[in-house]
């Protein structure tokens, strides 16, 4: 016969591993429910704005992106909306950048550029290109987004505009990776995906600590009340997290997944280009609160030393099928949730195997978090 329950003695070492994973086990279940729950719940609703179609500048910050300039900024210049100018701060490029533009300057008259010189004393991070974009900017509302991104339709700016309020001020858009063959690209749209799923669920359970750069929209006036970038000019990265760490608050924030709202990007090539570019997001980790760096280790942690201590139980078969039962149970539950919340952001090529992806990131991140080079973790 089976025996399901154990007999509990508390001066056996195993009895505590059973207990470690259980109370491992309830965290995940809590965390899933109570902070993945919330996007897998969100009903995508067509936002009416209330002031209507407010007008809108689109900053782009460019360095040495002629060709993803010429290729996707017309998708850009080009979307129906009643009134919005777009504004390229071309930042010290060395390319046809500026040939491009001035090409494009005399096609659309809403297109204005803002060219920064060579100056070996100028850093080449974006948070310059971008002040000097909102400073030049027309109009209240900004929408951003960066050179190599294509907006999935010409009803990107209207999304997004429609969930501007006079109670929210900030809008965190997605913006997905674009899908190409191999095991490089697969994983970089996972963390891409994983990554979004995270900021939209914290922005939904009242704890928003970050957007992307590549589809996000404030105000001015919301920019200058934190006096932009000010706290962290230092850091290369900070413009999408940092900066809505400081600039959200008193639910001035809502979050946008309509389909119609994605702006795609292309992935690096190789892994090793990757890399740099996680280590450079990874230079704002350290000036983060320690409540959000709680709440973001404490899942990929617990995940790891609940899978460890049943594993080790797996072994006692005093304990094997009230570990199992446990762990299966989760197991469903973790399906269900982040499987819903993958379908909202239209990832549903990750649900299939969502289990072992989601124990393959936990040990992955740490590993590329402790091992990527930082040395080129200040350059753009």
């Amino acid at each position: 016969m089976i025996q399901f329950l154990p007999d509990f003695d508390f001066y056996e070492p195993i009895t505590y591993v059973f207990l470690a994973f259980c109370l491992f086990s309830l965290i995940q279940l809590i965390y899933v429910l109570w902070i993945f729950g919330r996007l897998s719940f969100h009903r995508i609703q067509k936002e009416k704005n209330g002031n209507g179609a407010p007008e809108l500048s689109v900053i782009i910050s460019a360095r040495n992106e002629s060709e993803n300039l010429y290729k996707f900024l017309p998708f850009i210049l080009e979307q129906d909306y009643p009134k919005f100018e777009v504004i390229v701060v071309n930042h010290q490029s060395i390319d046809d950048s500026k040939y491009v533009l001035d090409a494009y300057k005399q096609q659309y008259p809403h297109l204005k550029v803002i060219e920064i010189e060579r100056n070996k004393h100028l850093k080449f991070g974006k948070k310059l290109p971008l002040t000097l974009g909102i400073k030049a900017a027309s109009y209240e509302h900004l929408i951003l987004t960066d050179a190599d991104c294509k907006p999935k339709s010409d009803q990107w700016l209207y999304s997004m505009a429609a969930r501007f309020s006079k109670q929210k001020q900030i809008v965190l858009g997605y913006g997905p990776v674009y899908k190409r063959k191999g095991f490089a690209n697969r994983l970089m749209r996972f963390d891409t995906a994983w990554i979004g799923m995270n900021y939209l669920s914290m922005a939904k359970a009242r704890m928003p600590y970050m957007g992307i750069g590549r589809n996000l929209a404030y105000t001015k006036t919301t920019f200058n009340s934190v006096s932009g970038f000010k706290s962290h000019y230092a850091l290369a990265s900070g413009d999408d997290d940092l900066f809505i760490q400081e600039a959200a608050k008193n639910k001035n924030y809502t979050i946008n997944i309509e389909p119609e709202s994605f702006c795609y990007s292309k992935a690096p090539k190789t892994i090793k280009k990757w890399a740099k570019q996680k280590a450079r997001h990874y230079t704002t980790a350290s000036k983060y609160k320690v409540i959000k760096k709680l709440l973001l280790g404490i899942y990929p942690l617990t995940l790891l030393l609940m899978l460890i201590s049943f594993v080790s139980l797996c072994f006692v078969y005093e304990y094997l099928w009230i570990s199992l039962a446990v762990f299966v149970f989760l197991l469903i539950i973790k399906w269900i949730v982040l499987g819903k919340a993958f379908r909202k952001i239209k990832e549903n090529s990750f649900v299939a195997w969502l289990p072992l992806w989601d124990v393959f990131y936990a040990i992955w991140t740490p590993i590329m978090f402790y091992t990527v080079s930082k040395t080129e973790s200040n350059k753009w």
